[in-house]
């Protein structure tokens, strides 16, 4: 059944960082190297301060009066400090974000992929715009940590420690004084944590609605000025928007407190420092250049700790997306590939067995009741019922697009949930009542059924359709673009893609939900000669609206409440006194009128 998409949404930051690189090795690879350049880079930071105290203790303040010789060689030494320090900075910067970009693709991808993994139920416990932010704008938050928080960080944390151990031999008394001062801040930002990362988790989710709401207004543009309701859509967004940045608000609000915490113990510090070393220095115990050496180190101890507040900001707006990403990795693929572990079954005409199956959705009634059925291969099967029976449902149980409640769906005899999906695929095929057209020329998107076909393979398929005319009556044939869903084309002309689509591919076993309910009578009378052909030697099995469709069946299926109460050839049914009688005498009215 169903599960829900954040169930790992309680995991703590640690926990969550360490699933995070797990998921994404990459950003380990070469980790030593880099902190190697990091420490490399922090040394060099501290040659400055080393220099000033030399220079200002032995090259300007020595026994013998000033050393210009002295002063510029320490002066070069700084300079081939500052370079060797900048062209290592460099190097952890590149090397940083080409480990981050590699490991935040492989994370993009496994979530991606593992999104097709997942029912239909399961994706639909979210909104399309949420499920899409998942995989973009929340690993956007990660990459912005991942490059730049995490430089700052690694940085950070070797420049603390080094800068700590070189005030340690200037003036351990200073250095007491420094850490006594921040000590205090740590324990401030260690429970900012906690409040700062449940503010960015409430921002994330904020982001995912404004994009399920941006999104369905645009896909439903049409209907929102069919209907008139553009206040209402523009009220329905701007009050996304101001929650997104009503959460914002308040996470940016709590980030600064500790921020300004930061500032406030780094200036307090500073001033103390100064006078207790000044002191010092008065009482003979601290040389001036020491002095002013110890204030460098000071600065370039408090710049870290100050920016530990920025760097949280973003850690806690990243772990935040890393939940939300993770939430879907880790969500059971409860229709899951079997794999290598799968069975491939073999071409040809397919044998259907529904045995004891009964399906539900996630918290509502059961849809379909103890259903037996058995579809002998090269038959042509019609299943028809009122909407809302379970017509539809029986069709994404054939194409396991989801998996029966109980019981078992077999096809030649094996259980669906043991075939792997490459050989499933190649085998059934299922064409919806809206087929979905990607942005781009009509002959891709016919070539979507077989990727390896040639133009004469399209063109052949659409001609043995009988839909050569209409072909050819298309600006530029095979080379016109369908457009964004395929709106540059008619609902009727969309369903005439997906059928060649379908035809193309070959199958065993052809599904057709309702897929000829968008099409025009004309074009309906071309496509069932059509479909003559397409089904002659393959099982088919259609989910009928039109009555047209049962008609020309071997075999009629009738649903009424998600049980089969009836089945047979259209002709004896349709003499019954049944369920089938009743709906072919009211479709048939409708012809009429």
């Amino acid at each position: 059944m169903s599960t829900s998409i954040d169930a790992t949404s309680s995991l703590g930051t640690v926990a969550t960082l360490k699933r995070g690189l797990d998921l994404s090795p990459e950003l380990r690879r070469g980790l030593w190297v880099t902190l190697g350049l990091a420490a490399v880079t922090t040394v060099g930071r501290i040659v400055v301060p080393f220099v000033v105290q030399q220079t200002t203790d032995h090259g300007l303040l020595g026994k013998d009066g000033p050393d210009p010789g002295l002063v510029t060689r320490y002066v070069l030494l700084a300079l081939i400090a500052v370079a060797i320090t900048a062209a290592s900075a460099y190097a952890v910067n590149v090397r940083l974000f080409r480990s981050s970009e590699a490991g935040l693709a492989s994370l993009r991808l496994k979530a991606f992929r593992h999104i097709h993994d997942l029912s239909m139920l399961t994706q639909n416990t979210e909104r399309r715009g949420s499920m899409v932010s998942r995989v973009t704008s929340d690993v956007d938050t990660i990459s912005q940590f991942v490059q730049f928080g995490g430089i700052i960080l690694v940085l950070s944390l070797g420049q603390i420690a080094v800068a700590t151990g070189l005030m340690l031999f200037y003036s351990p008394l200073l250095t007491g004084v420094v850490w006594l001062c921040f000590v205090p801040l740590l324990f401030v930002i260690r429970r900012f944590q906690k409040i700062v990362g449940r503010a960015y988790t409430v921002v994330r989710e904020r982001v995912g609605d404004l994009l399920a709401a941006v999104s369905e207004s645009v896909v439903g543009a049409a209907t929102i000025r069919a209907y008139g309701v553009e206040d209402r859509t523009a009220t329905r967004i701007d009050a996304a928007i101001e929650a997104h940045q009503a959460a914002s608000i308040r996470a940016q609000v709590r980030s600064v407190v500790a921020f300004s915490s930061g500032q406030l113990v780094a200036g307090l510090t500073l001033a103390v420092v100064l006078v207790v070393g000044t002191v010092q220095a008065a009482g003979g115990h601290l040389t001036l250049g020491k002095l002013l050496a110890f204030l460098f180190l000071v600065n370039l101890f408090t710049q870290p700790v100050q920016q530990a507040t920025e760097i949280l900001n973003e850690l806690q707006n990243a772990v935040a997306g890393w939940r939300r990403v993770i939430g879907v990795i880790d969500t059971p693929a409860d229709v899951a590939d079997p794999g290598d572990a799968g069975q491939v079954l073999p071409r040809g005409p397919i044998t259907v067995d529904f045995d004891a199956v009964s399906f539900a959705y996630p918290g509502g009634d059961t849809v379909l009741h103890d259903v037996d059925l058995s579809i002998a291969p090269r038959s042509r099967v019609a299943i028809v019922g009122e909407t809302g029976s379970g017509k539809s449902t029986l069709a994404k149980l054939l194409t396991r697009l989801m998996d029966p409640t109980e019981g078992t769906v077999r096809i030649d005899g094996v259980d669906l949930r043991d075939v792997r999906f490459s050989s499933l695929r190649e085998r059934v095929v299922l064409v919806p009542q809206e087929g979905f057209l990607f942005d781009a020329t009509l002959r891709e998107n016919v070539r979507f059924g077989r990727p390896g076909a040639t133009d004469e393979d399209v063109r052949l398929a659409i001609t043995e359709l009988g839909l050569d005319a209409w072909l050819d009556g298309l600006p530029q044939g095979l080379a016109t673009e369908v457009g964004q869903r395929g709106e540059s084309l008619s609902a009727g002309e969309r369903q005439l893609v997906a059928l060649a689509r379908a035809y193309l591919a070959d199958p065993d076993l052809l599904v057709l939900d309702e897929a000829t309910s968008a099409v025009d009578p004309s074009t309906e009378v071309r496509l069932q000669r059509a479909l003559e052909g397409l089904t002659r030697g393959r099982t088919s099995i259609a989910i009928a609206h039109r009555l047209s469709t049962a008609e020309a069946a071997d075999e009629v299926v009738v649903v009424d409440r998600g049980r089969i109460v009836e089945r047979g050839p259209h002709r004896d049914l349709v003499r019954q006194d049944g369920v089938y009688a009743a709906l072919h005498a009211s479709w048939a009215a409708q012809q009429r009128g």
